[in-house]
């Protein structure tokens, strides 16, 4: 790509962590910093007023550099960033981080308002950067032995798709509203992959807010996604109070089904110490691979895991999803 800055001490990358507002963060920083081909900076100038120092003390607890401004962290011209803002800070960064030349890994949502996330996705492809969604699940061999196994026609003729995804509510990160926003994307991000980007025709969705207890933060969804090809896609998304995996999801044809688990369990059962569930999860950390796959795609110019585009699409099934929400009604999606 030719607008990408890939210059970096040492012959690796150098990579910048955008703030510290969003749970994953530490756990990206700490998986980048322990990659001998990456050169770690984190920013964090928004910390709210009640704890300024929050980014520097973070930093500080896993030795890595950090710098106090948007301007310094751009200055050092990283050839990679992970933004994990506020979502109403995400179009700023990825913007400046374009212009700087810098491929971007970003948190779902892009932004909440789809004006915003098309001028993001504009941004990226003007400056020929990556723009690429953080959506572990996507990445890694399992799941592309999933995708080439349904277009090589091993379940015939896909009709229909059913996802499910419930983590703690403190899995909900930086999102407005509760599990219907920040599940849902990682389900849609999945069928989006297998429907090669076909855009969302209808969408009818129910909710309801018995785990939270506030009205408007929703603590368990239902949402149904009617495609133009015939596929529907029923996405189960949700809080949980005992120890969950996932995204889980299965891809039914004509012929035969498919169940992909992004996070299989290797140990399930009671723990005695702790006095209630454990679960321990098999296989490759997904956070890992999904950064390692990114660094890598950026180098080389491969394009792999969702992009700006399936960010977007993304999105508007769940802006569409809330609308269905309040209304009671299917949402017709036009066409972009």
């Amino acid at each position: 790509m030719s607008g990408a800055n890939t210059g970096a001490r040492g012959g690796g990358v150098k990579v910048a962590v955008l703030s510290f507002a969003h749970e994953r963060a530490e756990t990206y920083a700490r998986l980048l910093r322990d990659m001998p081909e990456v050169d770690l900076v984190t920013a964090d100038p928004d910390a709210a007023p009640g704890d300024p120092a929050r980014g520097r003390a973070m930093a500080e607890r896993l030795g890595v550099s950090h710098v106090d401004s948007w301007d310094e962290v751009f200055a050092a011209r990283p050839g990679a960033v992970v933004v994990t803002s506020e979502v109403d800070r995400r179009r700023e960064l990825v913007e400046r981080a374009a212009e700087a030349g810098a491929h971007v890994l970003c948190e779902h949502p892009l932004a909440a308002k789809e004006a915003d996330a098309k001028a993001m996705v504009d941004a990226c492809d003007t400056a020929g950067v990556r723009l690429t969604l953080a959506s572990p699940a996507c990445f890694g061999g399992a799941f592309a032995a999933v995708r080439q196994g349904i277009a090589d026609g091993v379940v015939g003729t896909l009709s229909t798709i059913h996802g499910t995804y419930h983590c703690a509510p403190a899995a909900r990160g930086a999102v407005d509203g509760g599990a219907l926003g920040a599940n849902a994307p990682f389900l849609l991000d999945l069928v989006d992959a297998v429907l090669d980007g076909e855009p969302a025709a209808q969408v009818y969705a129910q909710a309801n807010h018995v785990l939270s207890g506030q009205s408007g933060v929703e603590s368990a969804a239902l949402v149904s996604v009617r495609y133009p090809s015939g596929t529907v896609a029923a996405i189960d998304c949700g809080w949980s109070l005992s120890p969950a995996g996932g995204p889980f999801v299965t891809f039914v044809g004509d012929r035969a089904s498919v169940e992909y688990d992004a996070c299989p369990r290797l140990l399930d059962g009671f723990d005695a110490a702790t006095g209630g569930a454990r679960w321990e999860p098999g296989g490759a950390d997904p956070y890992s691979l999904m950064l390692k796959d990114f660094l890598s795609a950026t180098g080389d110019g491969r394009r792999t895991g969702p992009d700006g585009a399936a960010g977007l699409r993304a999105l508007r099934v769940v802006q569409a999803a809330y609308e269905s929400v309040h209304t009671g009604q299917p949402v017709d999606i036009a066409a972009p």
